[in-house]
């Protein structure tokens, strides 16, 4: 079994099952830069219209190195746009966020909406272009590399909501939002426009599945409430979905969402989302039993491993017994694509990330 065939069978679109649980992985800049120099390979980084999904879309020749049964590739800037300098070392991007470096990630130090208050506002903010030139051209390069033999998932991260709040600042965003202002409901239309630009160009373009992505949750609940998601935003993903199955009725549909989400996950079994990503441990409403028992026959689990406190710690004996007791039991009978819960930060040692891939490709 090839990665793609083995990822395939793990999410039952295949007869058999998987000859070993199938793994995906992302790593921060330093762990990349790292891993590229030991293995003489140099990393080849995609820049995205948003700065932190780069490390989702890059290096796809160092991660298949390394044991990945996956590619993950997605839009990037538009070939004739280059970040400009606000001052230190703090650049726009293309949608006009003041995007600053951090140890962890790029953090959006001003919005460019922040001062919006109507939709003549929002209508006069010029939006990126989802189809300009060069915005798949890595994607398209890496589905003809590696998607003979690997599963290619297309990424589509800060996909409605998130991207939204990115733009105007969280907490204004929701204090409009609650209010039921009408530019709010203007500024979800032009980034509901642009992802289903996005997504399109990649299920065109080639990919396996696409990765649809919002962190509706916090460690002990949803961020909004599930019938104000099930109001503005449920229905914006079933459009989207529509969309690109009609150009692929096979597609497979990821969506991640980080925190504890439990409470949408019938929602999204009903919108037609194949896999549950990132099965974020350490909130309520993910053991993985449960999971298991009450969403296994409808949903299939991509995630689960702890980046957030058991990966940073190191020990290997908990690592290894986390890796094996979430096979086992999100594996059972196919449903699992193993995989940490978050891109693995500059906080994980490099032995650590070796071990784990040691201890998931032994089983």
């Amino acid at each position: 079994m090839n990665s793609k065939e083995r990822v395939f069978a793990a999410f039952k679109k295949r007869p058999e099952l998987p000859d070993r649980v199938p793994i995906q992985f992302d790593l921060c800049k330093k762990l990349t830069d790292h891993f590229g120099k030991k293995l003489g390979i140099t990393p080849e980084y995609t820049l995205s219209y948003y700065e932190d999904l780069t490390y989702r879309i890059s290096a796809n020749e160092i991660r298949t190195a390394m044991g990945s049964d996956c590619v993950v590739v997605g839009g990037q800037v538009a070939k004739n746009f280059t970040p400009q300098v606000v001052r230190d070392d703090i650049t726009t991007n293309e949608f006009g966020m003041h995007m600053k470096p951090t140890s962890l990630y790029v953090e959006v130090v001003k919005c460019p909406l922040d001062q919006a208050e109507s939709v003549g506002d929002v209508e006069a903010y010029p939006f990126p272009d989802p189809y300009a030139p060069g915005r798949i051209e890595n994607a398209r390069r890496d589905i003809d590399r590696f998607g003979k033999d690997y599963f290619i998932i297309g990424d589509c991260e800060l996909s409605l909501f998130e991207l939204a709040w990115h733009l105007t600042g969280l907490e204004n965003y929701m204090v409009n939002m609650a209010s039921e202002e009408d530019w709010i409901e203007a500024l979800n239309d032009k980034v509901e426009f642009f992802t289903t630009g996005i997504a399109e160009q990649l299920v065109r373009a080639g990919v396996d599945a696409v990765w649809f992505g919002e962190d509706l949750g916090t460690q002990v609940s949803t961020l909004i409430s599930p019938v104000m998601w099930r109001k503005l935003f449920k229905p914006r993903h079933e459009r989207i979905i529509q969309k690109i199955r009609a150009i692929n009725p096979d597609i497979l549909i990821i969506m991640h969402s980080d925190g504890a989400v439990a409470p949408l996950l019938d929602d999204f079994i009903e919108m037609g989302i194949d896999i549950y990503n990132p099965v974020q441990p350490n909130v309520p409403g993910s053991d993985p039993r449960e999971l298991k028992d009450k969403y296994g026959s409808r949903i299939s689990f991509f995630g689960g491993l702890d980046q957030q406190r058991l990966m940073p710690e190191g020990d290997m004996k908990k690592i290894e017994a986390d890796i094996r007791n979430r096979a086992s039991i999100l594996g059972e009978k196919g449903g699992y694509l193993m995989a940490p819960a978050h891109i693995i930060q500059a906080d994980v040692a490099p032995e650590t990330v070796e071990g784990m891939l040691r201890v998931a490709a032994s089983l």
